[in-house]
C-alpha cells in the first residue's frame, strides 16, 4: 500500500521501506486507559519503531483545563512539534501499543492544526512486531524543525456546539463509548460523573471499526458499523467518547469512507457527565 492509495493509512511494510526517508517521521502515541496498568512511556522506551519519538498525549494537551488530555493552544502544538523534529513538509506515521487506540488521537490532533500529511500505522506496534520487523530501545535525538499550525475549527467542537447539535438535529453526535456504558448500565472509569449518552446520539462502539489484526476494517466493513447504528453518512456527525481518544478512531474511519464532514467533542463525556444541568439519556 502506498500513502497515495489510502492517506489515511500506511501498511507496516510501507513504513518499514520509508523509515531512512528524511521526509518520514514516524510517533508512538500510545496511551492506556489508567485501570489497564500499563505505562505507554515505559513500554515506548523498551521498544518502539526505530527512529519514533513519543508523542504524549496527556502532555501535547491543554494542561490548565480540569479536563483530561484537551488540545492544547495553538502556540503550544507548535512548540511540542518542534522539539518532537517535526516540520513543515514531514510526513508523519503514528501508531500505537495496542494495534488501534489511541494513535488515531495524534493523527486527529496533526490534522486540527494543519498538518494534512499524517497516516496511522494500520495494525501498529503489535503487527509490527508479530511480523518480525525490527524495534529499538534507543532514545532518538531529533533535530528541531520550523512547524507552521493553522487550526483547523472545523474539526473540533465544543460542550455549547454539542447542546445545540442535540437541540436542532442537524448534526449527528455518535458515541465510540461501549455499549454498557452508552446506554448507561455500566459505570463511567472517571468519578463523578453521570451514566448514560447524549440525547438523541447513536453507538459506533470504536472496536466495531477494527479487525482481529488490530487494524481497521476494509471499507465495507466500516460501512456496515456505522449503518448498523443507524448513521446517515450523508449527514455531518460529531464523535464523542468518554474523552476525546477513541471519538477519532471514528474520525478516521469517516475520512476513509470519503466523508468529510466529521468533528471531534473534544470534552466528550469527561465533560457532558460533569454539568447535572445538561440532559442524558440512558437504554
Amino acid at each position: 500500500m502506498s500513502q497515495s492509495d489510502a492517506q489515511q493509512l500506511v501498511s507496516t511494510q510501507w513504513l518499514e521501506d520509508h523509515l531512512s526517508a528524511p521526509d518520514v517521521k514516524v510517533f508512538d502515541a500510545s496511551w492506556h486507559m489508567p485501570d489497564t496498568g500499563r505505562d505507554a512511556k515505559a513500554e515506548y522506551a523498551a521498544a518502539h519503531v526505530p527512529g519514533a519519538v513519543f508523542f504524549d498525549i496527556d502532555e501535547i494537551a491543554d494542561t490548565r483545563s480540569a479536563l483530561p488530555h484537551m488540545a492544547p493552544p495553538v502556540e503550544k502544538f507548535v512548540s511540542r512539534m518542534r522539539r518532537l523534529g517535526v516540520g513543515d513538509g514531514h510526513r508523519v506515521v503514528v501508531y500505537d501499543q495496542a494495534g488501534l487506540f489511541s494513535a488515531a488521537r495524534a493523527w486527529w490532533m496533526l490534522r486540527l492544526f494543519g498538518h494534512r500529511d499524517v497516516a496511522v500505522l494500520d495494525g501498529g506496534l503489535p503487527k509490527w512486531i508479530a511480523e518480525g520487523r525490527p524495534t529499538e530501545d534507543l532514545p532518538p535525538m531529533p533535530r528541531e524543525r520550523h512547524f507552521t499550525a493553522r487550526r483547523n475549527a472545523s474539526l473540533v467542537r465544543d460542550v455549547t456546539q454539542v447542546a445545540m447539535a442535540a437541540k436542532l438535529g442537524d448534526e449527528q453526535i455518535v458515541d465510540a463509548r461501549g455499549p454498557a456504558r452508552f446506554r448507561g448500565e455500566a459505570p463511567e472509569p472517571r468519578p463523578g460523573l453521570r451514566s448514560g449518552h447524549i440525547p438523541g446520539s447513536k453507538n459506533v462502539h470504536y472496536a466495531t471499526l477494527i479487525g482481529e489484526d488490530g487494524a481497521l476494517k476494509d471499507e465495507a466493513g466500516l460501512r456496515a458499523a456505522f449503518e448498523e447504528a443507524g448513521v446517515d453518512l450523508g449527514k455531518p456527525v460529531i464523535s464523542s467518547c468518554g474523552s476525546g481518544v477513541t471519538a477519532c478512531i471514528l474520525d478516521l474511519a469517516l475520512e476513509r469512507l470519503g466523508h468529510r464532514q466529521h468533528s471531534v467533542y473534544d470534552g466528550s463525556w469527561a465533560e457532558w457527565g460533569m454539568y447535572p444541568d445538561l440532559k442524558v439519556e440512558v437504554g
